[in-house]
C-alpha cells in the first residue's frame, strides 16, 4: 500500500465531515508500535490503522492486480484446483470420520466384553476421545497452526500420529483404563482436521463456492461410515481366521490406512495456494484475483489480541457456540450409540447391524452434497428465501427434528423408527453451513482461528456430553436421549433463525452506510490487509 492511499482515505473522510475517534482511543496495541501503511474508516465509524503485519497474500497482490483473468480462465483455474486438491481432502474427511467411529462397530464385535466394560463405561470410550478434541481447540490448535508456516505438513503428522495411536488400540495388553488414554489422545491428534479444512477453504475457493465444497468434504463422513462399516462386516465373517480378536483386527486396518492418507497428505497438499506445485507462476496470481472478493487472503502468522478480544464479543461466535452445542450433543450419541441402537433396541444380530449401518453412510454421502449444490442453484436463480445457505440449514434442522420425533416416538412402527434413524443423517447439512459461515463471515487470521477454536471446543464438549444422554439403565430403548435430541433440534431452529436476520440486518446496515458515505473504500490491496469484518468496511456477511 501506498501512502497516497492513506491521504486519499482521509482526504474523502474529512470531506465527508464525520466525526473520528482520536487516534489515541482507537489505536489498538497490536498496531501502535508497527509502521502504519494506511488507514480505512470501519462500519462504526472509526479509523482503523493498517500495519505491515498483514496478510501473506499481500506478497503477490500488487502483481495479482496487473494480470487479467476472463470467466473461462477462472473456471478453469476453479476446476484445476477441485481436481488437484479436492479428492485428497475428501479421502482424509471419509478416513477421520471412519477412524472417530470405529469404537461403534467394534462395540458389537466384542470390544465391550473383552476389556469388561460394564454400566456407563463404553459411554466413557466415546467422551474419552472428545476430552483430547476439547483440550486442544482451547488453544494449542490455534497457537501450533496459526504460528507455523508449514499448516499442510504439521497436518500431515498429526494424522500419522493418529494413525499410529489407533493401531495400538489393539495392543493385546490394553485394558480399560489405557484404551480409555488412547482415546484421550487420539482425540487430541484428530482434532486438528475440521479448523485446517476450513482455512484451506478459504484459501483457494469464492465465498459463494465454500458452502458447496464444505458440504462435500464433510459429507465424505457418511463414506467413513460406509467403509468401517464394510470392513468391520468382511472382518467379522472372516474373524476365526485371524491370530487376534477381530475388533483388534479393525483397529490395525484402519490405523494403517489413516498412516497411508497421513503421507499423501504431506507430500501433495501446500501449506498455502503460493507454494502449490500444481500451478504455474500465473494460476497462483490469479488465486489471488479470485479470492479478493472474499475480503481475506492466505493467512497471518502473528497472533493479533485485539482480534481474540474481537471475536469474544462478537454474537456470531457465541450464536455459532450455541448452536454447534445443540447440534452436536444428538450427535455425540448417535455416532457412538447407532449401532448399539440396531442390536439391542431393534433387534438385528450383530452380523445385521454392520450390515444395516451402511445406509446411514449412504444418506449422509448424498444428502449432504445435495443439499450444498440445491442452495448454490437457488443463489443463482435468486428464488426468494432459499437463496440463503442459512435457510437450507433451518430446513436441514426442521428434517432432524421429524427424524428424531420418528427415532423417538414412532414406539409402534418398527419401519417408521428406522427411517427416522437413516433421515436423521441429514442433520449434519446445518453443522457444515456454519462452518461455512465461521470460513466466510470471519475476517482476520487472528479473530478466524478463534472462533473456529471456539466452535470446535464446543464441538467436542457437546459430543463428550452427548454418549452421556444415553443411560445405561434406559436400555435398550434410551428414551432420554432420544427426548433430548428432540430439544436440542428445536433448539438449532431458533438458533440459526437468529444467526440469519443478525447478518441481513446488519448487511442492510452496512450498505446504508456506504450510500450516506457516497464511495466505496480503495485503499490499495484492503482485501488482504487482515482486518476484521467489524473493521473493513467493503466487508458483507455471507447468508
Amino acid at each position: 500500500m501506498s501512502g497516497g492511499a492513506s491521504t486519499n482515505s482521509n482526504a474523502s473522510i474529512d470531506e465527508k465531515n464525520l466525526n473520528i475517534t482520536s487516534e489515541a482511543e482507537i489505536k489498538n496495541e497490536d498496531v501502535y508500535a508497527e509502521p502504519v501503511l494506511s488507514t480505512v474508516l470501519s462500519p462504526n465509524g472509526k479509523v482503523v490503522y493498517i500495519s505491515d503485519k498483514v496478510d501473506e497474500a499481500m506478497k503477490l497482490a500488487d502483481e495479482a492486480k496487473e494480470i487479467e483473468v476472463t470467466p473461462e480462465e477462472d473456471r478453469k483455474l476453479r476446476w484445476k484446483i477441485d481436481y488437484c486438491m479436492f479428492p485428497l481432502m475428501c479421502i482424509l474427511y471419509a478416513v477421520q470420520f471412519m477412524d472417530k467411529i470405529s469404537t461403534s462397530s467394534a462395540a458389537v464385535m466384542g470390544l465391550r466384553t473383552d476389556l469388561k466394560m460394564h454400566g456407563d463405561q463404553y459411554s466413557w470410550v466415546t467422551s474419552a476421545f472428545y476430552f483430547g478434541y476439547l483440550f486442544m481447540n482451547l488453544g494449542p490448535v490455534q497457537l501450533i497452526f496459526q504460528k507455523s508456516k508449514h499448516m499442510s505438513k504439521m497436518l500431515a503428522i498429526f494424522i500419522i500420529v493418529w494413525g499410529l495411536l489407533l493401531a495400538l488400540h489393539a495392543v493385546p495388553s490394553v485394558k480399560y483404563s489405557s484404551f480409555i488414554a488412547l482415546r484421550v489422545l487420539l482425540g487430541c491428534a484428530e482434532s486438528v482436521v475440521t479448523p485446517c479444512f476450513t482455512i484451506i477453504t478459504a484459501q483457494y475457493w469464492k465465498t459463494e463456492e465454500q458452502f458447496t465444497r464444505i458440504s462435500i468434504w464433510f459429507g465424505m463422513n457418511g463414506l467413513g461410515s460406509i467403509l468401517i462399516n464394510a470392513i468391520a462386516y468382511g472382518v467379522y465373517i472372516h474373524q476365526e481366521s485371524y491370530a487376534i480378536k477381530g475388533w483388534r483386527a479393525l483397529f490395525v486396518i484402519t490405523g494403517v490406512i489413516t498412516i497411508f492418507v497421513g503421507a499423501l497428505i504431506f507430500l501433495w497438499i501446500p501449506d498455502d495456494p503460493s507454494k502449490a506445485r500444481f500451478l504455474s507462476k500465473r494460476e497462483k496470481l490469479m488465486v489471488v484475483q479470485r479470492i479478493r472478493s472474499n475480503q481475506q487472503g492466505f493467512g497471518n502468522h502473528e497472533i493479533k489480541k485485539y482480534q481474540i478480544v474481537e471475536a469474544l464479543k462478537d454474537v456470531r461466535t457465541w450464536l455459532y457456540f450455541l448452536f454447534t452445542v445443540s447440534s452436536n450433543i444428538p450427535n455425540g450419541g448417535i455416532s457412538s450409540f447407532m449401532s448399539i441402537l440396531l442390536n439391542s433396541d431393534f433387534g438385528y444380530s450383530s452380523k445385521d447391524t454392520l450390515l444395516m449401518g451402511l445406509p446411514t453412510g449412504a444418506v449422509e454421502l448424498v444428502g449432504c452434497p445435495l443439499f450444498g449444490i440445491l442452495a448454490v442453484y437457488a443463489a443463482n436463480k435468486k428464488i426468494p428465501f432459499w437463496k440463503y445457505k442459512l435457510a437450507w440449514a433451518i430446513f436441514a434442522a426442521v428434517l432432524a427434528l421429524i427424524a428424531s420425533c420418528m427415532l423417538g416416538f414412532a414406539t409402534s412402527s418398527k419401519k417408521a423408527r428406522l427411517a427416522g434413524a437413516y433421515l436423521w443423517y441429514i442433520s449434519p447439512v446445518s453443522f457444515i453451513c456454519v462452518l461455512s459461515n465461521i470460513s466466510a463471515n470471519s475476517s482476520g487470521y487472528s479473530k478466524k482461528w478463534t472462533v473456529s477454536s471456539i466452535n470446535l471446543a464446543a464441538y467436542a464438549a457437546a459430543n463428550l456430553a452427548g454418549p452421556q444422554t444415553f443411560i445405561a439403565k434406559q436400555a435398550p430403548k434410551y428414551h432420554g436421549a432420544k427426548v433430548a435430541m428432540v430439544v436440542c433440534y428445536a433448539v438449532m431452529i431458533v438458533l440459526l433463525s437468529a444467526l440469519l436476520l443478525i447478518n441481513m440486518r446488519e448487511n442492510k446496515r452496512r450498505d446504508k452506510i456506504a450510500a450516506e458515505r457516497g464511495y466505496p473504500e480503495e485503499t490499495a490491496n484492503l482485501e488482504f490487509s487482515d482486518l476484521t469484518d467489524f473493521e473493513n468496511p467493503n466487508f458483507r456477511y455471507t447468508l
